[in-house]
């Protein structure tokens, strides 16, 4: 089918699992050819069987494959593709990559390079977002160079502190420190973490939340001046920092709070002049939000704001970076229902040991409201190199009781054997009390159900 004459000719996705797929399903519905880069590790992937085209750009480890800027670039020229999707993960939200791709006159699906560059730096991001007008932690005034400035701060803000990597992300360079004995150590761990991690030791210090949500506002924004937001998002069951499960709307926002919430979302992003899709995070307790982070790309969640919208968020993305116009406005954004998403890692339920093998069966549960994002099928070897999420139990309801009975019915179907999978963990879950009644916090699963099963 011929696509329409303001869109791409031509859509190579720099990514690999369920993304990789969701892309290319997105960019079938509007009729434009796909390319799939893949690793050797990946020869058998369901995003590389799909695709119009494919290409091979190194070997398993991601450092010469899916971050090897210079093979995709590459991969784009030689296969004729005049977008590049980043996906998630991998170089999704890397400024240089998208400086690099639009040098080449090829349009990077995302926001700018400058958004980027200025969200992906938490102490950068914080200024913006104070500029802007959305709340913050209370906390120190960007980078906090030494132990002795660490103790002014941690003592003007209150104890307890928690030190953050400016460079950070996925929990990694984050410590606490409850008294000011606990934050030498903590400050030089954090540094040395991040390091490690990012390649950069800028910390800073916030003041740390004893019991607070993790609550996320979805926006989107046109090169016209026009933004919306798609509500919020409740993300706080996360171990390790990692969210498991999802839910939209949240459980525990009034109808006044999310409209103050959505509404202070669109506000900021507008104010930034950002294009694109975005997320908002922020820490919500006792009444109050305050900023985390912009993640300037696709949510792994995504689906469940999909499911309670009507929308197809990475069609209107793909439509948004080819110039068009968002075709909606926020009045007409109707919310309905309820979703949850179980994110299904191959690994243990118990130990979270990676389990990567040959899957001899697959059978995903079905039925109303049910939809699964797979990267799986019978006779396909999880590989040890990438990331263990295989799979993503999305489920819709016409509300939380009808949703949460609904998960509960889907897990029991779905068989994914031998190898171990996240599936019993959320079976155990979605029965809980606390889940049932939306009675918890993002300390509830590592603190509370796991110390308890």
């Amino acid at each position: 089918m011929r696509n329409d004459n303001r869109m791409f000719k031509k859509i190579l996705i720099a990514n690999r699992g369920d993304v990789a797929l969701r892309v290319l399903r997105a960019s079938r519905d509007l009729g434009i050819p796909t390319v799939s880069v893949h690793s050797t590790a990946d020869n058998d992937a369901m995003h590389v069987k799909l695709a119009d085209e494919s290409v091979c750009i190194g070997p398993p480890k991601s450092s010469e494959s899916y971050l090897n800027v210079q093979a995709l670039i590459s991969a784009a020229l030689v296969t004729g593709a005049d977008a590049i999707h980043p996906g998630v993960g991998f170089l999704s939200e890397n400024a240089d990559f998208a400086e690099i791709v639009n040098a080449h006159a090829i349009t990077f699906i995302g926001p700018s390079p400058e958004h980027i560059r200025t969200m992906g730096d938490k102490v950068a991001a914080k200024q913006a977002a104070k500029n802007v007008g959305l709340p913050l932690v209370p906390g120190s005034n960007g980078e906090v160079k030494n132990l002795t400035d660490a103790e002014k701060e941690a003592d003007r803000i209150g104890y307890p502190v928690i030190i953050k990597a400016a460079s950070g992300g996925g929990g990694r360079g984050m410590k606490v420190a409850a008294t000011k004995k606990e934050l030498s150590e903590a400050f030089s761990s954090a540094r040395s973490e991040a390091k490690a991690a990012f390649g950069d030791d800028k910390v800073y210090l916030e003041k740390y939340l004893t019991n607070p949500r993790h609550i996320e506002v979805q926006v989107f924004a046109d090169a016209h001046g026009n933004v919306v937001h798609l509500g919020e998002r409740e993300c706080s069951i996360q171990r390790r920092h990692q969210k498991l499960f999802e839910e939209c709307p949240s459980p525990i926002l009034s109808s006044e709070q999310r409209k103050r919430i959505g509404e202070l979302s669109s506000q900021a992003t507008k104010k930034l002049g950002y294009l694109g899709l975005g997320t908002i995070e922020y820490l919500y307790e006792n009444d109050e939000f305050f900023f985390i982070e912009m993640n300037t790309r696709l949510q792994v969640e995504h689906p469940i704001t999909e499911m309670v919208t009507g929308l197809d968020l990475v069609c209107e993305q793909i439509k948004i970076a080819s110039g068009a116009k968002l075709n909606f406005e926020q009045q007409e954004i109707l919310f309905k229902g309820h979703a949850i998403e179980c994110r299904i890692n191959a690994e243990n339920s118990s130990t979270f040991l990676p389990s990567p093998g040959k899957i001899d069966t697959f059978h995903p549960p079905g039925g109303p409201g049910v939809r699964i994002d797979a990267i799986v099928y019978q006779g396909y070897k999880v590989s040890p190199f990438y990331d263990s999420l295989i799979s993503k139990l999305i489920v819709y309801g016409k509300d939380r009781e009808t949703c949460l009975l609904r998960t509960q019915r889907a897990l029991e179907e779905f068989i994914i054997e031998p190898i171990d999978t996240s599936i019993e963990l959320h079976k155990k879950l979605v029965c809980h009390k606390d889940v049932m009644s939306g009675n918890y916090s993002i300390k509830w699963l590592e603190e509370t159900f796991l110390q308890n099963t």
